[in-house]
């Protein structure tokens, strides 16, 4: 559970009450107009708005919320003035957490933090308290459907592979990155579906934690998953 993120852990929406799909589209709709707003609105072009286009057609959402998403970014349509905002906390059990999300209103956002965090006897921290224990890698998730594991490593180090971990029935491949979208169109060339490509943050060393501060930790991130603006929570917990 070291990379928390909304979008790998939701697994689908079809049984997803409508508030729910509501919550996760409006999301997905953040990191769309995010990544027309820094990179343009053409997916061959913008590795970025390609991997969230993907990710919005995983949980089936509508093409016209996609399309209104990047009219946003834009500026053919009206829409909120979007910032990305990162927050560093304190969590169950000696935990240490990055919280990273998309918001109009970065006071009001970290005003909600504060108030989740407390909730469940945690805290904010001054930034740069935090990101320290941690490393930026890219992460390639695949499922690797009709392959040998075997294969699928060799051609994940082929690739430039740094690293590579079985969880959940899925491999996770990590890179350097700024060799994230290479590997990706390597494996992508060889046949393999991408699953999800993104840049996380990694903890340089994992905690273990009873059963009932897991509990609580876990807890925390729902609840924080719950909040709007938030999109990606990280922490060190193994």
């Amino acid at each position: 559970m070291s990379g928390h993120s909304h979008f790998k852990t939701v697994k689908a929406t079809k049984d997803a009450n409508d508030a729910k799909k509501g919550k996760i589209f409006s999301k997905l709709a953040r990191v769309i107009t995010i990544a027309v707003k820094e990179g343009g609105n053409e997916p061959t072009t913008n590795a970025k708005l390609k991997t969230a286009i993907e990710q919005a057609k995983q949980f089936n959402m509508p093409k016209d919320n996609i399309e209104r998403a990047i009219k946003k970014g834009t500026g053919e349509l009206a829409g909120e003035n979007l910032e990305e905002v990162s927050f560093e906390g304190f969590g169950p059990g000696g935990t240490t957490l990055i919280i990273e999300g998309i918001t109009d209103n970065k006071n009001r956002t970290l005003g909600e933090v504060k108030s989740i965090l407390s909730q469940y006897g945690s805290k904010i921290a001054d930034q740069g308290a935090i990101k320290w224990m941690f490393e930026r890698k890219g992460l390639i998730i695949i499922s690797g459907e009709n392959r040998s594991i075997e294969e699928l490593e060799l051609l994940a180090i082929e690739a430039g592979a740094e690293d590579i971990k079985i969880e959940d029935g899925l491999l996770n491949i990590y890179t350097k990155p700024e060799n994230v979208e290479k590997v990706r169109k390597f494996l992508e060339g060889k046949n393999i579906k991408i699953e999800s490509a993104s840049l996380d943050w990694i903890a340089k060393q994992e905690i273990i934690l009873n059963d009932k501060e897991k509990e609580t930790a876990q807890k925390l991130f729902e609840a924080l998953n719950e909040n709007e603006a938030i999109q990606d929570i990280y922490s060190n917990l193994k």
